[in-house]
C-alpha cells in the first residue's frame, strides 16, 4: 500500500461523528445542521429539464478535453464576469468533474517530489483537500494562519524566505473557507511578486464567487492578474457550478488561466480517467449561460444572513462575511467554553449541529486558528437557519447562566 496514505488526517466530518458517539439530542427538538457545506436551495427546473433533455448523451465516451460548447460558455460567463479579454477556450480552460477532484489532481501534475523539501503552502484554516493533495504528491504541507486583524485573510508577509524557496504550489481560497474572506488587489499584487520570485503555482479556489453580500463580487485570480497588466502564468483559477446553481450532486466546474500548465494538467487527467459526462457538460453550458438563478439565489443567502446575523451576534462574536455562505464565530463571548464542547452541547441539547473551527484547522506556529471557532453553514432556507439560529442563542444564554 502507498505509504503516504497514513499521513492522511480523518475529514472533520469523521472527527464530528466521534465527538458525537453516544449522544441523544434531546428530541424536543428537530434536527437541523449546520454542519455541512452543502446547498439546499432548489435546483434550477431549467437545469434539471436539461438533464433529461440530454439523456442520450450516455452513448458517448466523453472527451477529456470537454466539448467545445462548454468551454465556449465557460469562456464566455469568464469574459463578462470578470471583464476580462474571453479566455482561449482550446488552451486556457478545462472542464473537471467538481473543483474538489481537480484541485487534488492538479497538485499531483504540478508537484515534483525529486526536488528536496518540496511544500504545498495553504491558508489555516482550510480546505483538507489542500493537506491531503500535497501529501499524495510527495510533498508537505506549509499553513499560514489566518489573521483576525486582516479580516482573517492569511498574512503571506510572515514566511520566511527559505520557506518560499521549497514552495511549489500556493492553495488561495477567495471568498475563503470557512471564513468568508476575499483577498484584495494588493495581496494579489503581493502574491504574483513572490510566484514570480520563486517560481511557485498559485492555484485559486473560487467555488464561493457567486454568493456574496456586498455590491461588488468578489475579486478573480484572474481578473487581478488583468488588473496588474499580468497575463496568467503561474496562476491556474478554479470554479464549480455546485453553490453557484445549487447542483452539488451534478459534480460540474472548470479550471482555467495559465495555457502550459492546463496542457499539462489535461494529459494527467486523460490517463487519470477524468472526464465529464456529455449529459452533464449539455446541463452546465445552460448552467453558464443563465444569471437569473444566480441573482435569485443571492438574494436568499442575503435575506438569510441580514435576519441570522444580529441573532448570533447577541451571544457570540460573528459578523456578516464577505462572501461564501458560513458564518465563522467566536464562541466565549459569554462564557469560557472551548469550539468542541459548544458543538457537543449544542448537539446534545438542542440538538443543531455545528462545525468545531478547530477541526478545519492545523496547530502551526504555536497555535490553531480555528480553536475556539465554530463554522455555520446556512445553507438551508431562511426559516430553519432562523431557529437554528434562535436555539444558538437560548443554549449560549443557558451556559451563561449557569457559569
Amino acid at each position: 500500500m502507498n505509504p503516504l496514505l497514513d499521513k492522511l488526517q480523518p475529514y472533520p466530518f469523521e472527527k464530528l461523528k466521534k465527538l458525537f458517539a453516544g449522544i441523544t439530542p434531546d428530541p424536543a427538538y428537530r434536527p437541523i445542521s449546520l454542519g455541512i457545506g452543502e446547498p439546499k436551495h432548489p435546483t434550477p427546473a431549467f437545469i434539471q429539464q436539461a438533464l433529461t433533455d440530454n439523456l442520450s448523451g450516455l452513448a458517448s465516451y466523453p472527451a477529456t478535453l470537454g466539448s467545445d460548447a462548454l468551454r465556449g460558455a465557460i469562456a464566455d460567463w469568464l469574459q463578462k464576469r470578470y471583464d476580462i479579454p474571453r479566455p482561449d477556450p482550446a488552451t486556457e480552460i478545462l472542464p473537471v468533474i467538481g473543483s474538489r477532484e481537480a484541485l487534488f489532481s492538479l497538485t499531483q501534475t504540478v508537484v515534483d517530489p525529486t526536488r528536496p523539501g518540496a511544500l504545498v503552502m495553504c491558508p489555516n484554516p482550510f480546505y483538507q483537500i489542500y493537506e491531503g493533495s500535497a501529501y499524495l504528491a510527495g510533498a508537505e504541507p506549509y499553513f499560514v494562519n489566518s489573521d483576525p486583524a486582516r479580516n482573517f485573510a492569511p498574512d503571506f508577509s510572515q514566511v520566511p524566505q527559505d520557506v518560499w524557496e521549497r514552495v511549489q504550489l500556493l492553495f488561495v481560497c477567495s471568498p475563503g473557507n470557512p471564513t468568508g474572506a476575499v483577498l484584495t488587489l494588493e495581496d494579489w499584487k503581493e502574491l504574483f511578486a513572490l510566484s514570480d520570485r520563486y517560481g511557485f503555482v498559485i492555484a485559486s479556489d473560487e467555488c464561493y464567487s457567486e454568493i456574496y453580500f456586498k455590491q461588488d463580487p468578489p475579486l478573480g485570480g484572474m481578473q487581478a492578474a488583468r488588473l496588474l497588466g499580468r497575463d496568467y502564468r503561474n496562476l491556474v483559477s478554479f470554479s464549480s457550478l455546485s453553490k453557484r446553481s445549487n447542483v452539488p450532486g451534478m459534480r460540474s466546474g472548470f479550471v482555467a488561466g495559465d495555457a502550459s500548465i492546463l496542457k499539462k494538467f489535461l494529459l494527467y487527467r486523460t490517463y487519470h480517467g477524468a472526464a465529464m459526462s456529455p449529459v452533464i457538460q449539455a446541463a452546465s453550458v445552460l448552467a453558464w449561460q443563465d444569471e437569473t438563478h444566480v441573482q435569485d439565489n443571492i438574494a436568499k443567502y442575503v435575506t438569510k444572513f441580514s435576519q441570522v446575523t444580529p441573532l448570533l451576534q447577541e451571544v457570540m462574536e460573528v459578523a456578516l462575511p464577505d462572501a461564501a455562505f458560513y458564518l465563522w464565530a467566536k464562541v466565549d463571548k459569554l462564557v469560557n467554553i472551548s469550539d468542541t464542547e459548544f458543538a457537543q452541547r449544542l448537539y446534545a441539547e438542542y440538538n443543531v449541529t455545528v462545525l468545531p473551527g478547530s477541526y478545519l484547522a492545523r496547530e502551526a506556529h504555536g497555535v490553531n486558528p480555528g480553536a475556539g471557532r465554530i463554522r455555520m453553514a446556512l445553507v438551508a432556507e431562511v426559516e430553519e437557519c432562523l431557529e437554528a439560529a434562535q436555539r444558538i442563542v437560548a443554549f449560549t444564554k443557558k451556559l451563561a447562566s449557569q457559569a
